[in-house]
């Protein structure tokens, strides 16, 4: 009833208590953990299964969860974001849908190792983060090498690693890494949709895609395994490669 009560004041508030309401409601959702305590190794009991689990990083409103959760029954799917007003929307669906194999994570992703146990995950999206695109904030993005090392705590043997970007900048900085550090690439596209044959997964679009923030009018792709060590001295030949190409 009390999650109720909370919907229904949604729809009757200006946007700022809007944002007050949904952190409000996520708290009652089923399928939302909030900086979740010993969940390592334990998330075969949250589903009452142990089907392969994916993660949607950065989720925002939770669209390739979502999207995922209805294409693959047999498989689970967690959406992390630290934005619980977007978070609610993804949740609120899954919740209508009745999708049990969709459940999101408040938190920020570098904390992501803190939920998960060494090989508990099979696959990883990362779904138009923010680029962040000055060279001080290099570090902050979703596959630098210093994210890159967490990922590999959680993946199993062969995970794989998908990006969907906007954002020109991200990709050729992500391919760089991939060349680097001499991880697998198995799939790219400057432009996804000019393929002749788009995967349905690739279909599902999701808030951020439609807003074209880059400005790029094409969709960027890749996939490819963190399958090789990462050492953290390469990261100073990371900065200085994109120093040399004129950008800060």
């Amino acid at each position: 009833m009390a999650c109720l009560r909370v919907l229904i004041d949604l729809h009757l508030q200006p946007m700022g208590q809007k944002k007050l309401i949904r952190f409000e409601a996520i708290r009652h959702f089923s399928n939302v953990l909030e900086y979740p305590q010993d969940m390592p190794g334990k998330w075969k009991d949250f589903f009452k299964n142990e089907n392969p689990i994916t993660l949607e990083l950065a989720c925002g409103k939770g669209e390739y969860a979502v999207g995922l959760g209805r294409l693959y029954p047999e498989r689970n799917f967690i959406g992390i974001d630290i934005k619980g007003n977007r978070i609610w929307r993804g949740a609120k669906t899954a919740l209508d849908e009745r999708l049990g194999n969709v459940a999101f994570i408040r938190s920020h992703i570098d904390k992501v190792t803190d939920y998960f146990a060494p090989a508990e995950v099979s696959e990883i999206w990362i779904t138009f983060p923010d680029p962040q695109l000055r060279g001080s904030r290099a570090k902050k993005r979703l596959t630098h090498p210093r994210f890159l090392r967490l990922y590999q705590k959680m993946l199993q043997p062969g995970g794989v690693i998908h990006l969907k970007t906007d954002s020109p900048d991200l990709y050729h900085f992500t391919l760089a890494v991939i060349d680097l550090y001499g991880l697998s690439l198995l799939d790219s596209s400057e432009n996804v949709y000019a393929r002749e044959s788009v995967s349905t997964e690739l279909q599902i679009k999701t808030h951020y895609e439609g807003l074209d923030i880059a400005q790029s009018n094409r969709i960027h792709y890749l996939r490819f395994q963190p399958n090789q060590d990462l050492p953290v001295d390469k990261d100073e030949q990371l900065k200085q490669l994109f120093r040399e190409r004129g950008i800060d």
